[in-house]
């Protein structure tokens, strides 16, 4: 049987495998047809322009294209021992498919799983691997949300992905957007209306107005879709300030208590991430504490604070963090704005965080993202330009941090391949309009247009790739053994996961040029300065744990030189 939501068409068909079939009216907008087949589009009124299906789960010609019947019972997986992995204690590894090998798809990013097993990451965070137009993109203009991106191997490419994920004990986070559409083959709003307004990056959802009952549902089913048939451990869940929902229960609330409902009968841990931009704690707040009760959201804060420290940049967003007590904020407090004024916004932003209630693991700690880094105009990395010492210091910072820590795929050998923006329209006038608006937009910033790179050069998707003989090389293999060793480390101090964030304590110099961070017993000294420094460790000092560029402590203090720092157990 075939069924599509379409309430405000006369008439509906489905043409299936070549034959047009007409569909019967029932309840609520729905229509349906007890037909058979494998191929299928739908037709809208006298409209004789086939559409693909709204919850397609295969779309192997592209997204402007028939669908084609996908049955999730087929496939045969092997993770029936599978408990999952609940994110506190966790290490995250954000990667993209489509960069992360040479082959680009979910086989080849097999090869690679033993990798990330040995470098002691637990979850898996792929970004977005739905449908979009084109055979290259970083997937957030996916405008087919239930059907797998055919060029990496459709469904069933990702369930093998999972599957093996789950052989070696790695859980699996899916990046989702539920906050627009792309610009290229987003037909939802011929079914009915499942639009309203705009965001900044495509048409928006209708959440809150008439009809929106069945566009919610489109979302809830659509997530749940990936946690059930797919095996998926979790979600995160793209730019949820851009939803914009005035309705008594706002979609993230529902959606927590239907992925907890989810939860029970699978008996395993799902988790939802949120990335915000809202700075309100109220997204990871337990619902009977009033909150939306998401499990974690992610902190650009300390990236902010973090980079404006390793960098000295202070462009665009970044100015405030030049505080020099922003870092140490932000690793005590979560946010730097709570409240204050945000010169970028030029307005107050944020709310302060409860620090004796909430736990630091529901917010995400990172040195770099995908975000951070593909959204500079030359998709440049920090070791494109900070040396390998103050790489270290961050690296530290992050795994010592109260915080769920998150690595960006290369990050962990300091990959010397950018990662830039691409796309890969077929529509020529559609590649244009991105070509030049990516260029508009940093020339703004002062960036000559020929430094940007073109977005729907294949060159620039090749660029991006990761190469994988880095890891071995000198200069690279001894930021992955720090890495090893941070995460080996978070992983058998107990200090150094424990959430409380009532307990943190970081003492830093009047120009924020060197940190202590107290762990219980534990003290991360580092210095980002250029001179030398003494810092106290406030205790006689006992094991070195980890350090880079530095001796170990004397006494109750350690004499750290520029770029480095010290991890030790103080008695």
């Amino acid at each position: 049987m075939f069924t599509v939501w379409a309430p405000e068409a006369d008439r509906v068909r489905v043409r299936v495998d070549g034959t047009e079939h007409e569909m019967a009216a029932g309840a609520g907008g729905w229509w349906q047809a007890e037909v058979t087949g494998t191929e299928y589009a739908f037709l809208l009124g006298d409209d004789d322009r086939p559409l693909p299906d709204p919850r397609s789960l295969r779309q192997p010609h592209g997204v402007h294209e028939q669908s084609r019947v996908y049955d999730h019972g087929e496939f045969g997986w092997t993770d029936r021992s599978w408990t999952g992995r609940q994110l506190p204690g966790g290490v995250i590894y954000e990667l993209h498919l489509g960069t992360f090998t040479a082959g680009g798809t979910f086989d080849t990013a097999i090869e690679r799983l033993d990798h990330l097993a040995d470098l002691g990451v637990t979850h898996v965070e792929l970004l977005p691997v739905n449908s979009f137009d084109g055979v290259a993109g970083w997937g957030y203009d996916g405008v087919l949300w239930g059907a797998v991106h055919e060029p990496y191997g459709g469904p069933d490419g990702l369930k093998r992905f999972v599957d093996a994920c789950h052989g070696r004990g790695l859980a699996v986070l899916l990046d989702v957007v539920y906050n627009h559409l792309g610009p290229s083959g987003a037909y939802l709003d011929r079914f009915g209306p499942y639009f309203a307004g705009r965001t900044d990056w495509g048409a928006g959802l209708n959440l809150d107005g008439p009809g929106s009952d069945e566009v919610r549902r489109y979302v809830l089913d659509n997530a749940l879709g990936w946690l059930r048939d797919f095996h998926v451990d979790g979600l995160r869940l793209d730019a949820v300030h851009a939803l914009v929902d005035k309705c008594a229960t706002h979609l993230l609330e529902e959606l927590s208590v239907e992925v907890e409902a989810l939860s029970t009968t699978l008996g395993r841990p799902l988790t939802l991430i949120a990335e915000s931009d809202l700075n309100d704690p109220k997204l990871v707040t337990s619902r009977d504490g009033g909150g939306y009760g998401l499990h974690a959201q992610w902190s650009d804060d300390l990236h902010h604070a973090l980079h404006v420290r390793l960098t000295g940049e202070t462009t665009g967003y970044y100015p405030d963090f030049a505080a020099p007590d922003a870092l140490a904020k932000t690793l005590r407090e979560v946010f730097f704005h709570t409240g204050t004024w945000s010169s970028f916004r030029e307005r107050t932003h944020g709310r302060p965080v409860d620090t004796r209630v909430l736990p630091g693991h529901r917010f995400l700690a990172y040195l770099q993202d995908h975000d951070q880094i593909g959204n500079r105009a030359a998709g440049d990395r920090l070791s494109a330009t900070v040396p390998a010492g103050l790489l270290a210091c961050g690296a530290a910072v992050v795994f010592c941090s109260p915080y769920t820590p998150m690595v960006f795929m290369g990050e962990e050998w300091a990959a010397s391949t950018p990662w830039q923006f691409f796309a890969s329209f077929p529509d020529p006038e559609l590649a244009e309009a991105v070509r030049t608006g990516r260029r508009r937009e940093f020339s703004r910033h002062g960036w000559a247009a020929e430094d940007v790179p073109d977005p729907m050069d294949p060159a620039t998707v090749v660029r991006s790739r990761l190469d994988w003989s880095e890891p071995g090389a000198d200069g690279h293999r001894e930021i992955l053994e720090l890495y090893r060793t941070l995460i080996r480390l978070r992983r058998e101090r107990p200090e150094l996961a424990d959430p409380r964030l009532s307990e943190v304590v970081v003492e830093t110099a009047p120009d924020g040029s060197w940190l202590v961070l107290h762990r219980d017993a534990l003290r991360l000294a580092c210095n980002f300065g250029a001179e030398p420094v003494t810092v106290p460790l406030a205790g006689t000092a006992g094991e070195l744990l980890a350090a880079w560029g530095a001796p170990g402590p004397e006494g109750s203090s350690a004499r750290l030189p520029a770029h480095s720092f010290v991890l030790v157990s103080t008695g």
